[in-house]
């Protein structure tokens, strides 16, 4: 049984990944924070796998206690790096935040990881670091020059530091995957998006909408140059995304890769734009949605969908869940995390 540590575990991508892992036999360490999540979580994963994983609350800024757990864990077959602040908005206002963060918790694992044997590396990036690409659907081999956030930046440099420490350290493995827009729960409703604070992505402020914690939802920009004039992104569900990340550890453990760094867009392949999930939310729930349109957002690119042609063919990875299951399970999530 191999042993995957997976940082920010208790998440809402991470808890999605851990269920994922221990459903296929993966022993599962936990650390997290929890400065943007809840210990409750562990009790969600508990009740869909039956194993309640191991959990350390770590601040992975502290190198001290990096340090100290990976002496007393150093039987870990790979890791999978999510802990790091996200929110595009918050980065504007805070890039110290944000630098300081996601950089520094990063080093400090990759010191540790050094040490190991054979270390093998998931890390957690964004389409982000693509700012608007001028082509769409988005290739891995488009480098953009002009990211509209720090916390794009710090997924960017993020990438730089790992590939440069691949290249000096034969001995890493290490896979990029770059994500676009998840949404959606577990079907079981066990877990699902649960942000400390009001939610920054568009599903959460769809859901709360429709169960009456927010009276109407802003729509940022109504202007662009699209075939509705919203903003278009790749929606993917997060259940889908979280079999990516299977894929990539067991394509890493099997020493199925060819190179020791790589990198993978994982989305559907398809945009859809805000009004268009709006639409679609208020067919699949029987619920018509109050908004009304603001100014653009700071930091918000026009449109982005994946090309995920290369995960489909090294990874034998491939989006499965449709929008309106993606909808439905957000739903069924915020109905029940409401009560």
């Amino acid at each position: 049984m191999s042993k995957i540590l997976v940082t920010g575990g208790l998440g809402y991508i991470g808890s999605h990944v851990v269920v994922e892992l221990q459903k296929n036999g993966f022993e599962v360490i936990i650390i997290d924070d929890l400065s943007n999540s809840s210990k409750q979580t562990l009790n969600g994963i508990y009740k869909i796998t039956g194993i309640k994983p191991i959990f350390k609350k770590i601040d992975l800024k502290n190198k001290l206690l990096v340090e100290e757990f990976f002496k007393n864990h150093s039987d870990i077959d790979g890791v999978i790096h999510f802990a790091a602040s996200k929110a595009v908005g918050e980065s504007l206002i805070d890039p110290i935040k944000y630098y300081n963060n996601n950089l520094n918790s990063l080093i400090n694992l990759l010191l540790e990881l050094k040490k190991l044997k054979s270390p093998k590396l998931i890390f957690s990036s964004s389409c982000a670091v693509y700012g608007q690409a001028v082509n769409l659907p988005i290739k891995e081999n488009f480098n953009s020059t002009n990211l509209r956030s720090p916390y794009a930046k710090t997924k960017k440099i993020s990438e730089q530091i790992i590939k440069d420490l691949s290249k000096s350290n034969k001995s890493l493995n290490s896979i990029v995957l770059r994500y676009f827009n998840a949404i959606g729960a577990h079907k079981s409703g066990y877990i699902g998006e649960n942000p400390i604070g009001k939610p920054q992505n568009l599903v959460p402020i769809i859901t709360r909408t429709a169960i009456g914690v927010y009276d109407k939802l802003k729509i940022f920009g109504s202007d662009y140059s699209t075939p509705d004039g919203t903003a278009v992104r790749d929606y993917i569900h997060v259940v889908d995304l979280a079999k990516a990340h299977l894929k990539a550890i067991i394509h890493l453990i099997g020493k199925k890769n060819t190179k020791n760094y790589d990198v993978f867009n994982v989305g559907t392949g398809k945009g859809t734009s805000v009004l268009e999930i709006i639409e679609l939310f208020e067919k699949i729930s029987n619920k018509k949605l109050d908004f009304t349109f603001s100014e653009r957002r700071d930091g918000d690119v026009e449109s982005a969908y994946a090309d995920s042609t290369k995960a489909n063919k090294i990874l034998g990875w491939r989006s499965e869940i449709s929008l309106d299951d993606a909808l439905i399970s957000a739903l069924k999530w915020e109905r029940n995390n409401s009560v």
